[in-house]
């Protein structure tokens, strides 16, 4: 008998894993073309340097009002993690890129299952070095938000920073 429940939970929570990752054909508000820009890279748009000097570079993001989006590392290894890619171009380079602790939430289609998240502003912490001159970072951030029903398709949006050697 405890077998029979043990499967049957595991079931359910196959079944309300993968909806929480995906929208069927019925989209919610959430899915709208009004909440498209879910995630938003907020700065910095352009930073000076020091030349050849490693140097500690704040990447501000904000996630969209009543949305979150998995942490870089979440739990359950289904799940869509928040990942950064950035490409330097000659002249600069990215030493290190560090991603914040996610907060662990729970959603009331299943309180004991805790989600590792982020929600509102988070930071990524980078070092850049940079040789004297005018230089472009640019990159992709990609995520997959999510409201308390259910989750949109994942999406990538641009990070382009505009980098001065001095």
């Amino acid at each position: 008998m405890n077998r029979f429940f043990i499967c049957l939970s595991g079931v359910l929570l196959c079944g309300l894993s993968a909806q929480a990752q995906f929208i069927g054909k019925g989209m919610s508000q959430a899915a709208t073309p009004e909440k498209a820009q879910t995630v938003a890279f907020v700065s910095p748009e352009q930073i000076t340097l020091q030349a050849g000097r490693p140097a500690a570079v704040a990447l501000h993001f904000r996630v969209g009002a009543g949305l979150h989006i998995n942490s870089h590392a979440p739990h359950d290894t289904f799940l869509i993690p928040t990942i950064l890619t950035l490409t330097a171009s000659k002249g600069v380079r990215v030493t290190d890129l560090r991603y914040p602790e996610g907060n662990d939430v729970a959603l009331p289609i299943d309180p004991k299952n805790k989600l590792n998240v982020y929600t509102g502003e988070f930071i990524l912490d980078a070092k850049f070095v940079a040789e004297a001159g005018e230089h472009r970072v640019e990159g992709k951030l990609r995520y997959q938000a999510c409201d308390q029903r259910e989750c949109m398709p994942p999406r990538t949006i641009p990070v382009e920073i505009g980098v001065l050697g001095k």
